[in-house]
């Protein structure tokens, strides 16, 4: 077989040398027979005849020869690829348009495909990934939050489903002792965490359980890059002490490269978690993580967990009442992927929408063209070509094109997925996005869908005959009137095709202005924040932070053109800090029920002023709301209307974190909303003295009388002169505005994109349908002005005839947006998937853009002398 493969490529490839050798074989053969008859008493002469007689004509053989060989279909194939090429060649600008619509769309495509495969589809990348789950506390189908201490115990000991059990906090820490002080992201696990993920280590070990033990050496294991860029690589790395927060801590194990992210925590040190006996159930701030045992199905883990929420409720019921809540096991990677899923499928779908309106563009392009070689391919079948051989010369020189656009779309790729990481810096997994094998398998796969679907129009006419009938008259032939109608059609379905597209692209880009109007709640023109973080070494009781958080804010307002300063625990828009529960004493849950939970914030009586945020009524925190004094909370004027409506929530009490035996918590005061949950979230908030619940780690807010830029660095030096070692950085709050609107917006800019992309490609098919026509019609076109018609007539004929394609396709893109909008109702923010405006802007942006389109072929139609047309027929 592979010789027989052999000789076929040799006769391919070596066809001269072939022909050579066949012709010495036949000549042998021929030489033998004359030989014969001339031993049988003919002269040599009349041997020779009567041997060519006798082996009937040499050109036979050889064709017989060439298809036993099988060798012919590959010699037409080659034959078909350099007459395609030679074809494109004449045309540059069509070959040239035709891929670089294609390569566009085919590129835009793989690329998301790569994105779509590596975050939706691909397994994540640990042993058996598909009995990976995470656990949370839930009380109904879309409120989950986290575990307690006294959940993750509960299921370590008492778990029957899983092979391995860990729990994780994802949290920033002061890192010093290596290289110049910083912060960095930290995962705080237990020794289950890496059982459960099967984490490996290129040196040492990783954490066992007598590591989590109270009192014990503190270790941690830290990161592949991170050994290599702050330890000296992984061996070196091994018993080294690196200082978290303050505590010294012995690297005892490096993880192997690429394990950077854990279970959706992005951290480079992970230290042991090390967790006091809980006093209550709360609160609920562990990231579960668990290992299905094989054949145990998710929901027989359910069940098993399930029966533990029970077991457990009883023993701290008095301070968590939600009999409601269970722990729920889920798939870990919807976990990890999250809400990008529906980002990634509404751009997975405007891609094919892109990919669909280029292919039918093309197709455009290529029946024109067949058309305008009509003459060529009647002469070709009148000279013997079978319909089949010319539907071969389509394919292949469609085949030709969409390779080429493959091979230049798989670039455009490669540099799109650049162009991800800063397009969506937080999408899930995005460090293992990658133009791998599948990415080329994909290209090529629509590589040659696209070139058999682009070619189906032309070959359609080849094979129903109709180029054999342009021979009586090409303008007027059945064949012409069918070629208009099948354009007419692809014209249709690009409008057709574009409207949703643009529909979705209006859609997101009117809700992300909406987005940016979004009052914050807070003066962000004039403040800047400093993240500080207190290591326990040095700050180990409640006064020793009180005293530096106090120092901190004094050597704030002392700096000149300060005009306030406080802490808080969370920093707007995005980070709500803690989430607590409560029991309103008026209003109170009813036995079992779930208590309803709020962001929760501790600030300093100068935070409310640093961000300008007012006071609506009852007082703003005092120096008098000390550690000592009855609890208070102030809240937002959301959380007041929520909870409190038609009533003052001035002066009302609540039990906050289920401690019913704790005092009573009184509400003093009502402030403006703050987003803290995005800026599309809601503004409630409750914010409690810092001075009541010390915290290690807080935000420095300081408003100044001008540009808050220039005050950075003399606060941050303030600071550093309180303490030298801590890791500080500034940022006004200007620019966490900006980060919150940045990925939204670029979403949206990327959609929107696509969306004029298939506008054009829209308009480039209809003007090229409408010039194509008049090209066609020309001889009628003069016959009518000939008669009398005047040149506007004629211009409000061809675009009247346009248009109608357009009205067309508008109308059944407009039913395919009613359908579609449903999903992406969850991606818009003040604005209804349906909005009449948007539906109506969008009808007239792409009617006019259209009528542009039809207009140039319509007023060259106009133009058209009728004795120069008549004169040509």
């Amino acid at each position: 077989m592979i010789a027989d493969l052999l000789e076929r490529l040799r006769a391919l490839v070596f066809r001269r040398r072939w022909d050579r050798d066949l012709d010495e074989e036949m000549r042998f053969h021929l030489e033998q027979a004359t030989e014969e008859y001339i031993r049988a008493g003919l002269d040599p002469a009349a041997a020779r005849r009567q041997a060519l007689l006798a082996f009937g004509g040499m050109d036979r053989y050889k064709e017989a020869t060439l298809d036993a060989s099988g060798v012919r279909p590959l010699q037409d194939l080659t034959a078909d690829i350099r007459f395609a090429a030679r074809a494109l060649g004449r045309n540059p600008g069509f070959a040239m348009a035709v891929v670089l619509v294609l390569a566009l769309a085919i590129g835009a495509a793989t690329a998301v495909f790569s994105v779509v495969n590596a975050v939706l589809i691909a397994d994540l990348p640990y042993p058996y990934p598909d009995r990976l789950v995470r656990v949370f506390q839930r009380n109904s189908a879309t409120n989950l939050w986290g575990l307690s201490v006294v959940d993750y115990q509960a299921i370590r000991d008492q778990q029957r489903s899983f092979d391995a059990f860990g729990a994780a906090r994802g949290s920033v820490a002061a890192l010093a002792g290596v290289g110049q002080p910083k912060q960095i992201d930290i995962g705080q696990v237990t020794s289950g965490f890496f059982g459960a993920l099967s984490a490996r280590v290129v040196a040492g070990r990783l954490i066992e359980p007598g590591d989590e033990l109270t009192g014990a050496p503190p270790v941690v294991v830290v990161s592949s890059a991170f050994a290599r860029q702050r330890l000296g690589g992984a061996s070196a790395a091994i018993g080294r002490p690196i200082t978290l927060d303050g505590v010294s801590h012995t690297v005892i194990g490096v993880l192997a490269p690429g394990l950077d992210e854990l279970s959706g925590i992005d951290a480079v040190a992970w230290p042991a978690l090390q967790m006091p006996t809980p006093t209550r159930r709360g609160p609920f701030s562990l990231r579960g993580i668990g290992r299905l045992k094989a054949g145990v199905t998710i929901e027989a883990a359910a069940r098993d967990l399930a029966g533990i929420s029970q077991r457990i409720f009883p023993l701290w019921q008095a301070g968590f009442k939600d009999r409601l809540a269970r722990l729920t096991p889920y798939p870990l990677r919807e976990t990890i992927v999250g809400r990008a899923t529906q980002q990634l499928r509404l751009f997975a779908g405007a891609v094919v929408l892109v990919l669909l309106v280029a292919i039918a563009n093309v197709a455009t392009l290529m029946l024109v063209r067949a058309s305008a070689r009509a003459h060529e391919l009647t002469v070709r079948a009148t000279l013997g070509a079978s319909r089949s051989r010319l539907a071969r010369l389509v394919v292949t020189e469609s085949l030709a094109l969409t390779a080429l656009s493959a091979v230049v779309g798989l670039g455009l790729a490669a540099f799109g997925l650049r162009l991800v990481s800063r397009i969506a810096p937080n999408l899930p997994r995005i460090r293992e996005i990658a133009l791998d094998g599948r990415a080329v398998e994909v290209a090529a796969a629509l590589g040659v869908a696209s070139g058999l679907l682009v070619s189906l129009s032309p070959v359609a006419a080849v094979l129903g005959g109709r180029f054999a009938s342009l021979r009586a008259d090409t303008r007027r032939s059945g064949g012409a009137r069918w070629s208009n109608t099948l354009r007419g059609v692809l014209v249709t379905a690009e409008f057709a095709l574009a409207v949703p597209l643009l529909l979705a692209a209006a859609l997101l880009g009117k809700s992300f202005a909406r987005l940016q109007q979004v009052d914050p709640g807070y003066d962000a023109a004039s403040s800047f924040s400093v993240w500080l973080v207190l290591p326990a070494s040095r700050y180990p009781e409640g006064a020793d932070m009180q005293a530096f958080w106090q120092r901190a804010v004094q050597r704030a307002l002392e700096t000149p053109g300060v005009a306030a300063a406080g802490l808080a625990t969370s920093a707007p828009p995005d980070n709500q800090g803690d989430v607590n529960n409560f029991n309103l004493v008026a209003h109170s849950v009813p036995p079992g029920g779930a208590e309803p939970t709020s962001p929760w914030s501790w600030v300093t009586p100068g935070y409310f002023a640093a961000l300008a945020i007012p006071l609506l009524e009852g007082r703003a925190f005092t120096d008098a709301d000390s550690s000592n004094a009855p609890p208070v909370v102030v809240v937002s004027r959301s959380w007041a209307r929520h909870y409190f409506p038609g009533e003052s929530a001035v002066g009302q009490q609540l039990v906050e974190g289920g401690c019913y035996d704790c005092p009573r918590t009184t509400i003093v005061g009502i402030v403006g909303d703050v987003k803290y949950q995005g800026l599309a979230g809601d503004g409630d908030g409750v914010y409690g003295p810092l001075s009541q619940s010390m915290s290690r780690t807080a935000a420095l807010f300081v408003r100044t009388r001008t540009s808050p830029e220039s005050f950075i660095r003399p606060v941050l030096g303030a600071l550093r002169g309180l303490d030298p070692e801590l890791p500080l950085a500034g940022r006004t709050m200007a620019d966490e505005l900006r980060g919150a609107l940045a990925d939204p917006g670029r979403w949206s800019a990327v959609l929107s994109a696509f969306a004029a992309v298939s506008l054009a490609l829209a308009a480039m098919g209809i003007f090229g349908l409408m010039s194509y026509v008049v090209r066609r019609q020309r001889h009628e076109i003069g016959v009518r002005m000939a008669l009398g018609a005047e040149p506007r007539d004629v211009t409000g004929m061809i675009v009247a005839r346009g248009m109608r394609y357009v009205v067309r396709g508008t109308l059944v893109g407009l039913g395919l947006a009613l359908v579609a909008g449903r999903w992406l109702s969850s991606l818009l923010f003040g604005v209804t998937p349906r909005d009449p405006g948007t539906f109506a802007a969008v009808t007239a942006v792409l009617l006019v853009s259209a009528m542009l389109a039809c207009l140039l072929p319509g007023v060259r139609a106009g133009r058209i002398r009728p004795v120069e047309a008549i004169a040509e027929e």
